[in-house]
């Protein structure tokens, strides 16, 4: 594959992923985890070493513009995951991996999540439900949402699991304030970001040996309606917003410099978000980002294992 430069703003607007939305089968994936918070999950000791992060790099594997099935970006992680142990364990560097994509609809669940917050029989759900091993109660992915997979090694970092949530949730309060002039806020108690009473992007992570996966999702411009189907992360009378719907809410101010992006189109609000997503990510992580690209039809045809690895580096 060849190495592309990352750009903010691009020239032309791709097409926006399409998708029916078709009734899924039920699928149920346990693994025996310890849950330690309510959007973490680690089996990694706890410590307060910070190591010098200079001049790290970062593989960026960018689906951004595509929906990708949740259980093959699931196995994709774990298959990083366990590459990156296995150099850990020989005494060998490993580079950071960031997979920004989205996904087809899907409601997952944490390690420790409860059906009550279900408002559907489980047996005839309205689409795919996977129980995985990340922290946090349920929530949906979908179309028009980007959903951020950082695999990287804390030790590189800090080895800190409460400092990681809070690099995670700064990434998106960057993104909503340089790029759309919208001051998002934290609640206190719970993972994630919130513009008023609303919920924009969810956290939820598991971290083994120091070595994170699962991430965040943020809604660009998703529907909304099939959270109506769950009670979004545990959290009763709360709503669920995108930046679109906040977009629509504000009155563009001429001073502020941001009016265009009132008027942005579904996909070029995409293209927008992706880009500010990346460039905050790399300044809170102090990472120089590798982008890479993989086409659709290679990740489809190709199970993510080593050799596709060898393909795309």
């Amino acid at each position: 594959m060849i190495l592309t430069a990352l750009t903010h703003f691009l020239n032309t607007v791709p097409t926006s992923p399409s998708h029916n939305h078709t009734k899924k089968s039920y699928r149920l994936h346990s693994h025996t985890t310890t849950l330690s918070k309510s959007n973490q999950v680690s089996d990694s000791k706890p410590t307060s070493i910070i190591i010098n992060n200079q001049s790290r790099t970062c593989e960026c594997f960018d689906l951004y513009n595509e929906l990708v099935p949740y259980d093959k970006a699931w196995d994709w992680q774990k298959q990083i995951l366990k590459e990156k142990k296995g150099l850990i364990e020989k005494n060998q560097d490993c580079q950071d991996t960031l997979i920004i994509l989205q996904h087809h609809p899907v409601y997952t669940l944490g390690t420790g999540s409860s059906e009550e917050y279900l408002n559907f029989d489980i047996k005839d759900a309205p689409y795919d439900v996977y129980r995985t091993e990340r922290g946090g109660e349920v929530t949906y992915h979908g179309p028009g949402q980007l959903v951020m997979y950082p695999i990287i090694n804390l030790r590189n970092h800090k080895m800190d699991l409460h400092w990681y949530l809070r690099a995670l949730e700064e990434v998106v309060f960057r993104v909503l304030s340089s790029t759309f002039s919208i001051k998002a806020s934290r609640l206190e108690g719970f993972t994630g970001v919130w513009v008023g009473d609303k919920k924009v992007a969810a956290v939820g992570i598991r971290v083994s040996q120091w070595i994170t996966y699962h991430g965040l999702a943020l809604n660009v411009n998703t529907d909304l309606t099939p959270f109506h189907s769950i009670v979004p992360c545990g959290i009763r009378n709360r709503q669920v917003g995108s930046i679109k719907g906040l977009l629509g809410e504000f009155q563009p101010s001429t001073e502020c410099g941001k009016a265009d992006v009132v008027h942005s189109n579904d996909c070029q609000l995409i293209d927008i978000t992706h880009s500010s997503l990346i460039k905050e990510f790399s300044e809170v992580f102090q990472l120089e980002i590798l982008h890479k690209t993989i086409s659709m039809s290679e990740f489809e045809d190709t199970t993510p294992r080593r050799s596709l690895t060898w393909k795309l580096t």
